[in-house]
Protein backbone atom coordinates (compact mmCIF):
# COMPACT_ATOMS: atom_id res chain seq x y z
CA UNK A 1 0.00 0.00 0.00
CA UNK A 2 1.33 3.62 -0.87
CA UNK A 3 1.03 6.16 1.89
CA UNK A 4 -0.76 9.10 -0.03
CA UNK A 5 1.20 12.02 -0.57
CA UNK A 6 4.81 9.83 -0.84
CA UNK A 7 6.02 8.94 -3.86
CA UNK A 8 9.34 7.88 -5.50
CA UNK A 9 12.40 9.36 -4.28
CA UNK A 10 10.57 11.09 -1.40
CA UNK A 11 9.53 8.07 0.19
CA UNK A 12 13.39 6.68 0.16
CA UNK A 13 14.68 10.17 1.47
CA UNK A 14 12.29 10.43 4.09
CA UNK A 15 13.03 6.19 4.61
CA UNK A 16 16.21 6.95 4.83
CA UNK A 17 15.59 10.50 7.51
CA UNK A 18 13.85 8.42 9.46
CA UNK A 19 16.12 5.18 9.65
CA UNK A 20 19.16 7.68 10.21
CA UNK A 21 21.11 6.38 6.83
CA UNK A 22 21.06 9.92 5.40
CA UNK A 23 21.69 13.59 6.52
CA UNK A 24 19.03 15.80 7.02
CA UNK A 25 20.24 17.54 4.68
CA UNK A 26 20.20 14.90 1.99
CA UNK A 27 16.81 15.08 -0.62
CA UNK A 28 13.04 15.98 0.34
CA UNK A 29 14.27 19.65 1.28
CA UNK A 30 11.32 21.93 1.64
CA UNK A 31 11.52 25.64 0.55
CA UNK A 32 13.82 28.08 2.37
CA UNK A 33 11.05 30.41 3.22
CA UNK A 34 8.99 27.57 5.55
CA UNK A 35 8.28 28.73 9.04
CA UNK A 36 5.89 25.50 9.11
CA UNK A 37 8.40 23.53 8.79
CA UNK A 38 10.63 24.95 11.34
CA UNK A 39 8.14 25.43 13.79
CA UNK A 40 7.60 21.54 13.11
CA UNK A 41 11.00 20.40 13.52
CA UNK A 42 11.55 22.39 16.67
CA UNK A 43 8.64 21.02 18.08
CA UNK A 44 9.58 17.37 17.44
CA UNK A 45 12.95 18.12 18.61
CA UNK A 46 12.31 19.47 22.17
CA UNK A 47 9.99 16.74 22.79
CA UNK A 48 12.81 13.94 22.13
CA UNK A 49 15.18 16.34 23.85
CA UNK A 50 12.83 16.53 26.76
CA UNK A 51 9.99 14.41 26.50
CA UNK A 52 8.95 12.20 29.20
CA UNK A 53 8.56 8.27 29.16
CA UNK A 54 9.66 8.00 25.38
CA UNK A 55 10.04 4.08 25.24
CA UNK A 56 6.39 2.39 25.99
CA UNK A 57 4.40 1.27 22.76
CA UNK A 58 1.29 3.13 24.61
CA UNK A 59 -1.00 5.58 22.69
CA UNK A 60 0.52 8.41 23.73
CA UNK A 61 4.01 7.66 22.42
CA UNK A 62 2.44 6.02 19.29
CA UNK A 63 0.53 9.32 18.25
CA UNK A 64 3.57 11.49 18.94
CA UNK A 65 5.43 8.87 16.28
CA UNK A 66 2.80 9.30 13.98
CA UNK A 67 3.09 13.38 13.93
CA UNK A 68 6.58 12.28 13.86
CA UNK A 69 6.69 10.90 10.84
CA UNK A 70 4.59 13.42 9.09
CA UNK A 71 6.86 15.73 10.03
CA UNK A 72 9.67 13.42 8.13
CA UNK A 73 7.06 13.61 5.23
CA UNK A 74 6.99 17.07 5.14
CA UNK A 75 10.32 18.79 6.27
CA UNK A 76 12.74 16.12 4.92
CA UNK A 77 14.32 16.32 8.05
CA UNK A 78 14.25 13.45 11.19
CA UNK A 79 14.87 13.27 14.34
CA UNK A 80 15.86 9.79 14.48
CA UNK A 81 13.62 8.43 17.33
CA UNK A 82 10.49 6.40 15.65
CA UNK A 83 12.28 3.65 13.89
CA UNK A 84 14.70 2.65 16.65
CA UNK A 85 11.72 3.14 19.48
CA UNK A 86 9.34 0.46 17.11
CA UNK A 87 12.72 -1.69 16.67
CA UNK A 88 13.50 -1.53 20.96
CA UNK A 89 9.47 -3.04 21.09
CA UNK A 90 9.82 -5.45 18.10
CA UNK A 91 7.01 -3.76 16.51
CA UNK A 92 4.50 -5.25 19.68
CA UNK A 93 0.94 -3.92 20.85
CA UNK A 94 0.65 -4.46 24.67
CA UNK A 95 -1.12 -7.07 25.74
CA UNK A 96 -4.10 -6.97 28.46
CA UNK A 97 -5.29 -10.56 29.12
CA UNK A 98 -8.17 -8.87 31.03
CA UNK A 99 -9.09 -6.60 28.17
CA UNK A 100 -7.61 -8.49 24.65
CA UNK A 101 -9.35 -5.79 22.18
CA UNK A 102 -9.06 -2.44 24.45
CA UNK A 103 -8.49 -0.20 21.84
CA UNK A 104 -5.43 2.30 23.67
CA UNK A 105 -3.50 -0.87 23.27
CA UNK A 106 -3.99 -1.02 19.91
CA UNK A 107 -2.37 2.64 19.06
CA UNK A 108 0.76 1.82 18.61
CA UNK A 109 0.03 -0.41 15.09
CA UNK A 110 -0.98 3.05 13.63
CA UNK A 111 2.75 4.17 13.98
CA UNK A 112 4.53 0.55 12.50
CA UNK A 113 2.17 0.54 9.66
CA UNK A 114 3.55 4.34 8.75
CA UNK A 115 6.83 2.72 9.26
CA UNK A 116 5.88 -0.50 6.93
CA UNK A 117 4.96 2.13 4.26
CA UNK A 118 8.96 3.15 3.91
CA UNK A 119 10.42 -0.11 4.93
CA UNK A 120 8.42 -2.81 4.16
CA UNK A 121 8.85 -6.31 3.95
CA UNK A 122 11.25 -6.17 7.09
CA UNK A 123 8.33 -4.29 9.26
CA UNK A 124 6.66 -7.03 11.61
CA UNK A 125 3.13 -6.32 11.49
CA UNK A 126 2.34 -9.53 13.06
CA UNK A 127 1.22 -8.18 16.39
CA UNK A 128 -1.49 -5.93 14.90
CA UNK A 129 -2.31 -8.64 11.94
CA UNK A 130 -3.48 -11.08 14.89
CA UNK A 131 -5.01 -8.48 17.37
CA UNK A 132 -7.18 -7.46 14.39
CA UNK A 133 -7.93 -10.83 13.43
CA UNK A 134 -9.00 -11.70 16.59
CA UNK A 135 -11.21 -8.74 16.97
CA UNK A 136 -12.56 -9.71 14.03
CA UNK A 137 -13.64 -13.20 14.84
CA UNK A 138 -15.13 -11.80 18.43
CA UNK A 139 -16.96 -9.38 16.30
CA UNK A 140 -18.43 -11.86 14.13
CA UNK A 141 -19.30 -13.50 17.28
CA UNK A 142 -21.75 -10.89 18.08
CA UNK A 143 -19.46 -8.50 20.18
CA UNK A 144 -19.68 -5.09 18.77
CA UNK A 145 -19.10 -2.63 21.95
CA UNK A 146 -15.58 -2.54 22.20
CA UNK A 147 -15.10 1.27 20.91
CA UNK A 148 -17.53 2.21 23.74
CA UNK A 149 -15.48 5.70 24.48
CA UNK A 150 -14.66 7.88 21.45
CA UNK A 151 -10.74 7.80 21.80
CA UNK A 152 -11.12 4.55 20.74
CA UNK A 153 -11.89 5.25 17.07
CA UNK A 154 -8.42 7.11 16.79
CA UNK A 155 -6.96 4.54 18.68
CA UNK A 156 -8.14 1.63 16.41
CA UNK A 157 -10.07 2.27 13.53
CA UNK A 158 -6.72 3.47 10.85
CA UNK A 159 -5.33 0.27 11.54
CA UNK A 160 -8.47 -1.48 10.47
CA UNK A 161 -8.80 0.27 7.14
CA UNK A 162 -4.88 0.08 6.39
CA UNK A 163 -4.60 -4.07 7.45
CA UNK A 164 -7.79 -4.80 5.23
CA UNK A 165 -6.05 -3.01 2.35
CA UNK A 166 -2.36 -4.80 2.83
CA UNK A 167 -4.32 -7.87 3.31
CA UNK A 168 -6.81 -7.70 0.73
CA UNK A 169 -9.31 -8.89 3.31
CA UNK A 170 -12.50 -7.41 3.63
CA UNK A 171 -13.78 -8.76 6.74
CA UNK A 172 -11.26 -6.41 8.77
CA UNK A 173 -14.06 -3.76 6.92
CA UNK A 174 -16.74 -5.50 7.60
CA UNK A 175 -15.85 -5.75 11.80
CA UNK A 176 -14.60 -1.87 11.34
CA UNK A 177 -18.01 -0.63 10.20
CA UNK A 178 -20.13 -2.74 12.96
CA UNK A 179 -17.81 -1.23 15.68
CA UNK A 180 -17.88 2.18 14.29
CA UNK A 181 -21.88 1.88 13.96
CA UNK A 182 -22.08 0.76 17.84
CA UNK A 183 -20.09 3.82 18.78
CA UNK A 184 -22.00 5.68 16.45
CA UNK A 185 -25.30 5.05 17.46
CA UNK A 186 -24.21 5.23 21.69
CA UNK A 187 -22.18 8.57 21.36
CA UNK A 188 -22.75 10.73 18.46
CA UNK A 189 -24.86 13.33 18.58
CA UNK A 190 -26.31 14.14 15.57
CA UNK A 191 -28.07 17.64 16.37
CA UNK A 192 -24.66 19.06 17.51
CA UNK A 193 -22.38 17.03 14.75
CA UNK A 194 -20.41 15.98 17.72
CA UNK A 195 -19.26 13.24 19.92
CA UNK A 196 -19.77 12.37 23.69
CA UNK A 197 -16.75 11.22 25.32
CA UNK A 198 -18.66 8.13 26.83
CA UNK A 199 -22.19 6.61 27.62
CA UNK A 200 -21.66 8.32 31.30
CA UNK A 201 -21.98 11.92 29.13
CA UNK A 202 -24.83 11.55 27.09
CA UNK A 203 -27.70 14.33 27.19
CA UNK A 204 -25.10 16.34 29.27
CA UNK A 205 -24.62 19.23 26.82
CA UNK A 206 -20.38 18.63 27.45
CA UNK A 207 -18.55 17.57 24.09
CA UNK A 208 -15.07 16.73 25.12
CA UNK A 209 -12.94 19.25 22.76
CA UNK A 210 -9.72 16.26 22.38
CA UNK A 211 -12.58 13.43 22.49
CA UNK A 212 -14.15 15.12 19.07
CA UNK A 213 -10.27 15.68 17.99
CA UNK A 214 -9.77 12.31 18.25
CA UNK A 215 -12.90 11.24 16.47
CA UNK A 216 -12.02 13.76 13.35
CA UNK A 217 -8.34 12.68 13.21
CA UNK A 218 -9.58 8.61 13.28
CA UNK A 219 -11.90 9.98 10.35
CA UNK A 220 -9.23 11.66 8.53
CA UNK A 221 -7.61 9.14 8.63
CA UNK A 222 -9.70 6.09 7.39
CA UNK A 223 -10.89 8.33 4.31
CA UNK A 224 -7.19 8.81 3.14
CA UNK A 225 -7.05 5.51 2.45
CA UNK A 226 -10.61 3.96 1.60
CA UNK A 227 -10.96 3.51 -1.28
CA UNK A 228 -13.48 6.10 -3.13
CA UNK A 229 -16.22 3.31 -4.27
CA UNK A 230 -15.92 1.61 -1.09
CA UNK A 231 -20.14 1.62 0.59
CA UNK A 232 -18.71 2.59 3.87
CA UNK A 233 -17.05 5.43 2.83
CA UNK A 234 -20.17 8.24 2.62
CA UNK A 235 -20.98 7.54 6.16
CA UNK A 236 -17.47 8.26 7.46
CA UNK A 237 -17.69 11.52 5.26
CA UNK A 238 -21.11 12.60 5.97
CA UNK A 239 -20.12 12.46 9.33
CA UNK A 240 -16.68 13.93 9.27
CA UNK A 241 -18.47 17.13 7.03
CA UNK A 242 -20.99 17.50 9.82
CA UNK A 243 -18.39 17.56 12.69
CA UNK A 244 -16.51 20.10 10.08
CA UNK A 245 -19.07 22.68 10.24
CA UNK A 246 -20.00 22.70 13.61
CA UNK A 247 -16.24 22.90 14.48
CA UNK A 248 -15.72 26.15 12.43
CA UNK A 249 -18.84 27.58 14.17
CA UNK A 250 -17.26 27.11 17.76
CA UNK A 251 -13.95 28.02 16.82
CA UNK A 252 -12.67 30.82 19.46
CA UNK A 253 -11.71 34.30 18.26
CA UNK A 254 -8.36 33.21 19.57
CA UNK A 255 -8.09 30.17 16.92
CA UNK A 256 -8.27 27.82 19.34
CA UNK A 257 -11.41 25.37 20.39
CA UNK A 258 -12.50 25.50 23.88
CA UNK A 259 -11.45 22.57 26.04
CA UNK A 260 -15.26 22.57 26.56
CA UNK A 261 -16.91 22.80 22.83
CA UNK A 262 -20.28 24.52 23.52
CA UNK A 263 -19.23 26.36 26.90
CA UNK A 264 -16.75 29.45 26.67
CA UNK A 265 -16.92 29.75 30.20
CA UNK A 266 -16.04 25.95 30.67
CA UNK A 267 -11.93 26.05 31.08
CA UNK A 268 -12.19 28.78 29.36
CA UNK A 269 -8.77 28.96 28.33
CA UNK A 270 -6.38 27.76 25.72
CA UNK A 271 -6.26 24.18 25.13
CA UNK A 272 -3.50 22.94 21.81
CA UNK A 273 -4.77 19.02 21.52
CA UNK A 274 -8.36 19.26 20.38
CA UNK A 275 -6.97 22.20 18.40
CA UNK A 276 -4.67 20.60 16.73
CA UNK A 277 -6.39 17.66 15.66
CA UNK A 278 -9.27 19.78 14.39
CA UNK A 279 -6.80 22.07 12.53
CA UNK A 280 -5.25 18.22 11.42
CA UNK A 281 -8.80 17.21 9.96
CA UNK A 282 -10.02 20.31 8.81
CA UNK A 283 -6.72 20.97 6.88
CA UNK A 284 -6.92 17.74 5.11
CA UNK A 285 -10.36 18.42 3.84
CA UNK A 286 -9.33 21.08 2.42
CA UNK A 287 -6.31 20.20 0.64
CA UNK A 288 -8.07 17.25 -0.37
CA UNK A 289 -11.45 19.32 -1.55
CA UNK A 290 -13.69 17.17 0.31
CA UNK A 291 -13.96 21.07 2.14
CA UNK A 292 -14.89 24.54 0.95
CA UNK A 293 -11.87 26.58 0.92
CA UNK A 294 -13.20 29.49 0.71
CA UNK A 295 -15.53 28.69 3.91
CA UNK A 296 -12.68 26.73 5.74
CA UNK A 297 -9.51 27.78 4.78
CA UNK A 298 -9.77 30.46 7.32
CA UNK A 299 -10.49 28.27 10.14
CA UNK A 300 -7.08 26.39 9.61
CA UNK A 301 -5.26 29.35 9.31
CA UNK A 302 -6.59 31.28 12.76
CA UNK A 303 -6.00 27.93 14.30
CA UNK A 304 -2.35 27.24 12.75
CA UNK A 305 -1.59 30.86 14.29
CA UNK A 306 -2.72 29.93 17.33
CA UNK A 307 -1.01 26.82 17.77
CA UNK A 308 2.20 28.20 16.16
CA UNK A 309 2.34 31.67 18.27
CA UNK A 310 1.04 30.91 21.44
CA UNK A 311 1.07 27.17 22.08
CA UNK A 312 4.25 26.60 20.60
CA UNK A 313 6.74 28.18 22.78
CA UNK A 314 10.42 29.60 21.90
CA UNK A 315 12.10 26.55 23.23
CA UNK A 316 9.85 24.18 21.43
CA UNK A 317 7.53 23.25 24.38
CA UNK A 318 4.29 22.51 23.07
CA UNK A 319 2.03 23.97 25.75
CA UNK A 320 -1.50 24.22 26.76
CA UNK A 321 -2.28 20.81 26.24
CA UNK A 322 -4.33 19.53 28.64
CA UNK A 323 -3.43 16.05 30.52
CA UNK A 324 -4.89 12.95 30.41
CA UNK A 325 -8.46 12.86 31.09
CA UNK A 326 -11.74 12.29 29.61
CA UNK A 327 -13.36 15.50 30.13
CA UNK A 328 -12.69 18.94 29.74
CA UNK A 329 -10.10 20.49 32.02
CA UNK A 330 -7.37 23.40 32.26
CA UNK A 331 -4.78 23.80 30.26
CA UNK A 332 -1.54 25.58 31.36
CA UNK A 333 1.29 27.14 29.62
CA UNK A 334 3.71 24.65 30.33
CA UNK A 335 1.37 21.23 29.83
CA UNK A 336 2.63 19.02 27.58
CA UNK A 337 2.50 15.76 26.36
CA UNK A 338 3.74 13.01 23.76
CA UNK A 339 -0.14 13.15 22.03
CA UNK A 340 -0.25 17.03 22.06
CA UNK A 341 3.07 17.17 20.38
CA UNK A 342 2.11 14.53 17.73
CA UNK A 343 -0.88 16.29 17.32
CA UNK A 344 0.28 19.43 16.62
CA UNK A 345 2.77 17.95 14.08
CA UNK A 346 -0.11 16.31 12.07
CA UNK A 347 -1.71 19.61 12.11
CA UNK A 348 1.62 21.23 10.60
CA UNK A 349 1.62 18.86 7.76
CA UNK A 350 -2.07 19.80 6.69
CA UNK A 351 -0.93 23.30 6.95
CA UNK A 352 2.38 23.04 4.88
CA UNK A 353 0.48 21.89 2.25
CA UNK A 354 -1.79 24.12 2.03
CA UNK A 355 0.72 26.64 2.01
CA UNK A 356 2.75 24.86 -0.77
CA UNK A 357 5.43 24.40 2.02
CA UNK A 358 5.61 20.59 1.75
CA UNK A 359 8.48 17.93 0.67
CA UNK A 360 5.95 15.43 -0.28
Amino acid sequence: MRFPGIRGFGVLAAAALASGLLPATVAMAAPAECAVSDEMVAAGNYWVANGTNLAAPDWQNATFHVGNLALVRTTGQSNHKTLPWAQANNYQLPADPKRPFFPDNQAAGEAYLDLYTYFHPEISLESIRTRIKDEVASVQAGHRDYWNYVDALNMAMPSFARMSLIDHDPSYLDAMQQLFSYSEHKLFNEFTGLWYRDARFKGSGVFWSRGNGWALAALTKVLQVLPADDPRRPEYLRVFKKMASTLALVQRRDGFWNSDLLNPWDHGGPESSGTAFFTFGIGWGVNAGILDATRFRPVVDKAWTALSAKALQPSGLVGYVQPVGDRPATAKPADTAAYGVGAFLLAGQQVAKLQGCSAS
